[in-house]
């Protein structure tokens, strides 16, 4: 971060909104106190009918030049559209100039607007603005970095679910009843029985509304189980593809990311190093790795491939292991799948921890595996690298594997349309869980009848958590910590 530079400064920030590169045009965001001024130096309106940016209404556009004022040259012939404070996406004074696409144009006009006083934008600078002139809340600011890193479909509905506001309003209602609660407790504590009601139903030492609280722990719960899901969204699955040289490997990964990117020959040994791409699999980010066939060699090349082949195998989610049909099983095939489980078995206790091998009999069409396995419980997926045959069958394997990661059943039906409400990251999953062990406490102690005043501070720790996730309740060092994770420009 620049020196005296820092979240929470109200000076006029710019930034390309989209990557300087080979695009047809490129998007550069200003927000600031004085911005549409100081924009205002370097543009020329084009022609008599085009409007001063100092003049110009909130929510126009502007037509005209960003000029050099040093060489008093045009740099590039612009659009702008200005927005007025509160009605813009920081709620201050903002603008967002289209130039065209290309690296010189774009940081030419970023030039211009840094001689005119703007300095660079931080990392999620116009979002953390927006959170701080009341625009969004913090579920919906993560949200929008949700919606810019989501790699399918699925995860972009989702993010979209929490930037329309699904998740504030589950946490804003939760907390409201809580609050309730709280509220009963702490009158019981302020005033003594009969200053309350003579006929109250509830005695003093025991807590007020209990069933209300009871209901917000299941609704908590539930919102902190939804993290399973999200996260295959967030962070998706390493799946790798790993086996005997010349098994298929390569043919199957470019088959299942529907374009030839890995090189097929029949030599054996022809994968030296790993190659990845993403995939979807329903609706679900998958990391797929070709790597390296498994075998000894004195190439010491392909010994480097063969030990980084190890390593992925490792660190692996999912190990799609192929056997060559024409070959059949192998000794070697044995090995490596003990390898494996030996390593996998020694993983925490954790289901989650946990991955999975499925052997891949290739080459169906021409050879089938025997029955049985060699393996014990072991049923391959039959699959042909070659002409598509299985991977239907494969796909459902996989994820099988994903929706089910836990050791327990995920209703895969909601894995493409998101619940009612779902936590996006895992800072709201770490509050909610936060809450859930307060409210937890206080219910313990309640049950044990022990004095409100013990039970009562569980219940505020457990609304100033909820608090947290929506940014009602917040420190600077962990907005910053927040923000500066996303990228530049947003």
């Amino acid at each position: 971060m620049a020196h005296n530079v820092f979240y929470g400064d109200e000076s006029p920030v710019a930034a390309f909104a989209t990557l300087a590169g080979g695009s047809a045009l490129t998007l550069i965001r200003c927000s600031g106190k004085g911005s549409i001024e100081m924009v205002s130096s370097v543009f020329e309106p084009a022609g008599k009918k085009s409007a001063d940016l100092d003049t110009a209404a909130g929510n126009t556009v502007a037509h005209g030049w960003i000029i050099d004022n040093d060489n008093k040259e045009k740099i590039d012939e612009v659009l702008i559209s200005v927005f007025r404070s509160p009605k813009s996406y920081t709620g201050e004074d903002s603008l967002d100039i289209c130039c065209h696409g290309g690296f010189c144009a774009g940081n030419a006009v970023i030039n211009a607007l840094k001689a005119a006083g703007f300095r660079g934008a931080l990392p999620g600078e116009f979002t953390f603005r927006a959170f701080m002139n009341g625009k969004i809340d913090l579920t919906k600011s993560e949200s929008v970095m949700e919606l810019v890193s989501a790699k399918t479909d699925a995860g972009r509905r989702r993010a979209v679910s929490r930037l329309n506001g699904s998740l504030y309003k589950e946490i804003n209602g939760i907390k409201e009843k809580l609050v309730h609660v709280l509220a009963g407790a702490e009158l019981y504590l302020d005033y003594s029985e009969d200053e309350i009601s003579a006929d109250a139903d509830e005695a003093a030492g025991k807590l007020p509304n209990a069933d209300i609280a009871v209901n917000v722990l299941t609704r908590l719960k539930k919102l902190s189980e939804s993290w399973r899901t999200e996260r295959i969204y967030q962070e998706g699955i390493t799946c790798v593809i790993a086996g005997r040289p010349n098994a298929g490997k390569s043919s199957l990964f470019n088959m299942l990311v529907k374009e030839d990117r890995s090189i097929v020959t029949d030599v054996p040994g022809t994968t030296r190093d790993w190659i990845e791409a993403w995939v979807s699999f329903n609706g679900a980010p998958v990391r797929l790795i070709d790597t390296a066939g498994l075998r000894g060699t004195n190439d010491s090349v392909e010994k480097i491939g063969v030990e980084r082949s190890r390593l992925f195998l490792r660190e692996a989610d999912i190990v799609l292991y192929l056997i060559d049909g024409e070959e059949g099983f192998t000794r070697d095939d044995s090995e490596e799948y003990h390898k494996w489980k030996n390593k996998n078995d020694d993983k925490s206790g954790n289901t989650a921890d946990k991955s999975a091998f499925l052997f891949l009999w290739n080459k169906c069409d021409v050879a089938k595996p025997p029955e049985p396995f060699p393996l014990a419980d072991i049923h391959p997926v039959r699959v042909s690298a070659k002409t598509g045959d299985g991977l239907v069958e494969l796909q459902s394997e996989i994820a099988s594997f994903i929706f089910d990661k836990n050791g327990s059943a995920i209703d895969t039906a909601l894995m493409n349309e998101p619940a009612a409400a779902s936590v996006g990251t895992s800072r709201q999953k770490n509050l909610v869980d936060t809450a859930c062990s307060s409210l937890e406490e206080a219910l313990s102690l309640a049950q044990r009848e022990e004095p409100l005043d013990l039970i009562a501070p569980f219940l505020r720790d457990a609304v100033n958590s909820l608090g947290e996730i929506t940014g009602e309740v917040s420190t600077a060092d962990v907005l910053e910590e927040m923000f500066s994770k996303f990228c530049v420009g947003k």
